[in-house]
């Protein structure tokens, strides 16, 4: 008999343990940053595959955002009976300070964000969104001022074109796993996500760096060769 049960907590365990920081202190200094700072120190970390597709494009590109990861998947199914039931309780156990990453198997037809569905977000606290796909009413997304990723745009709506299977469990976005409870980060170079586990390390790595380039940027202002500065401790 085949053993999965490795591989099933490697694929659908999630563990959300407390940040050692209020949650919102901790979203509000990742705010603070920028996406790569963040990526140099997971590469640090030995995570190099933690950014969302390049080909995601920000509604909001002036905008930094951070919450934390609540998950969703689709797929493209011409099926519509129970999709609204399934989607208003999705919504329901969407909560406050989330960044919604939502992975619709590659479909390229339909769009899975909208007006309403900003107009709820805004209303329950979500922060962002990361869509592998369409959204669509962006006049409206833009009056929210929603912080939102997406792949493309399109009129089309989802209902009878995709289906959401399941939420809150681990979905793969391009190369990243991205587990419910996960630091999602995004600026106007792309999205990236922090594991959990390592939150709060990284963020005061981050900070490090970040003070450090502020000084890297003195010594440059004053005149200094690229020499002085590298045997300073400074990089490029």
């Amino acid at each position: 008999m085949m053993k999965l049960e490795r591989l099933i907590a490697e694929r659908e365990t999630i563990v959300i343990a407390e940040f050692p920081v209020p949650t919102k202190d901790l979203l509000q200094r990742y705010e603070k940053l920028y996406t790569g700072a963040i990526s140099d120190v997971l590469r640090e970390f030995c995570l190099m595959d933690q950014a969302l597709p390049g080909y995601l494009q920000p509604l909001r590109p002036e905008r930094t955002v951070a919450g934390i990861a609540f998950t969703v998947k689709s797929a493209p199914n011409t099926k519509v009976t129970g999709e609204l039931t399934f989607r208003t309780q999705m919504l329901d156990e969407i909560g406050e300070d989330t960044f919604v990453v939502w992975d619709t198997s590659g479909d390229m037809d339909s769009t899975a964000w909208g007006g309403v569905m900003t107009a709820t977000a805004v209303g329950k606290g979500i922060r962002g969104a990361a869509i592998d796909g369409g959204i669509r009413d962006t006049n409206q997304i833009l009056e929210k001022d929603f912080p939102i990723f997406y792949k493309y745009r399109s009129p089309n709506g989802s209902l009878g074109r995709c289906l959401i299977t399941h939420y809150q469990l681990p979905v793969k976005f391009g190369t990243v796993m991205v587990r419910p409870g996960d630091v999602v980060i995004g600026d106007i170079d792309g999205v990236i996500v922090v594991p959990r586990r390592v939150a709060m390390d990284v963020l005061l790595r981050a900070e490090e760096i970040t003070r450090n380039e502020k000084q890297i940027f003195q010594w440059v202002a004053d005149g200094d060769s690229v020499q002085e500065i590298t045997k300073k401790g400074g990089y490029f």
